[in-house]
């Protein structure tokens, strides 16, 4: 069962990174037209209204209070913060290199846990979330190149992601995934339309802009899919499936945007997959020392 249950998971992952892959590269091509909280806003509406319309239709809808649990105020809280960051930061850096900054997102998960979940995490580990930051460091290129404000801006966005998977998983199962779709899509769409003044107001939207509204078929896919992933398998099993967001992103860069991965970008991505997978290397052997413990009845060394 917990087999089949992982294997769910890693589908819903694999799916959200095609989703939010395929999104980020429609944002992109937009920011040049609209502010952050116009994008944010429009693609938001849309995916709200979806997403109301299934989470009707399946009776995801649960009592207004809900909403206040502190997890879920966490988690919507973080992940209005992360749109704003990720989408700012999108207009002024490669698709590529934001995908590769984001990157050390599981190795923040595993970091958040510990600290905040309490979640044992030896030494071993300890080093690759080191190693898996440094890589990052590579893709920022300290100096007048790398290291810029959009690149930090990413940096910020990947705490903030790697909250609201942690809340994620702290939220009670009697609550729906749809559940949590709705209110974060909702929620994040407000935000979106307070930022639309302070960013430089309303823009007049051509019929190139309008045909991306295709972003919010996909974010709503990467929305519930991520969900759906975060809560079907384990973390240690699914979290590696994230990388393929990166192979998508890049291939995006190069077929519509013509950016090209330096061998920087390349050599930190290299440094972070391979602390990452390393890290899941170790929590997967864990969990087969501690089942192994308590089938013969003695202490999890």
């Amino acid at each position: 069962m917990r087999s089949s249950a992982n294997f769910r998971g890693i589908v819903f992952m694999c799916l959200a990174m095609i989703g939010f892959a395929c999104n980020d590269a429609l944002v992109k091509s937009v920011t040049g037209a609209m502010n952050t909280g116009q994008i944010m806003f429009m693609r938001g509406l849309l995916t709200t209204l979806m997403v109301v319309v299934v989470a009707y239709r399946f009776g995801a809808f649960r009592p207004v209070r809900t909403i206040f649990r502190p997890a879920i105020l966490l988690r919507i809280a973080m992940e209005a913060l992360a749109s704003v960051t990720y989408i700012s930061a999108l207009g002024q850096i490669p698709l590529a290199n934001a995908s590769a900054i984001m990157q050390a997102l599981p190795l923040a998960v595993t970091l958040g846990a510990a600290l905040f979940l309490g979640e044992p995490v030896g030494w071993r580990r300890w080093a690759a979330i080191v190693v898996g930051f440094a890589g990052v460091l590579i893709v920022l290129r300290p100096g007048p190149e790398g290291f810029t404000a959009a690149a930090l801006t990413v940096v910020a966005c990947v705490f903030c992601t790697a909250t609201r998977d942690l809340c994620t998983r702290r939220i009670g199962t009697d609550v729906p995934s749809l559940y949590i779709t709705v209110t974060t899509s909702l929620v994040t769409t407000l935000v979106g339309a307070a930022l639309i003044v302070p960013l430089g107001g309303w823009q007049p939207m051509s019929a190139t802009s309008l045909s991306h509204a295709g972003a919010s078929v996909l974010l709503m896919l990467g929305y519930q899919t991520i969900v759906l992933a975060m809560r079907e398998g384990e973390i240690s099993v699914i979290a590696p499936f994230r990388y393929m967001s990166l192979l998508w992103s890049v291939t995006l860069g190069v077929v519509f945007f013509a950016e090209t991965p330096d061998r920087w970008m390349l050599a930190g991505v290299a440094i972070i997959i391979g602390s990452g997978l390393y890290t899941f290397y170790r929590e997967s052997k864990r969990g087969r020392q501690a089942v192994a413990q308590r089938a013969l009845g003695g202490p999890l060394e």
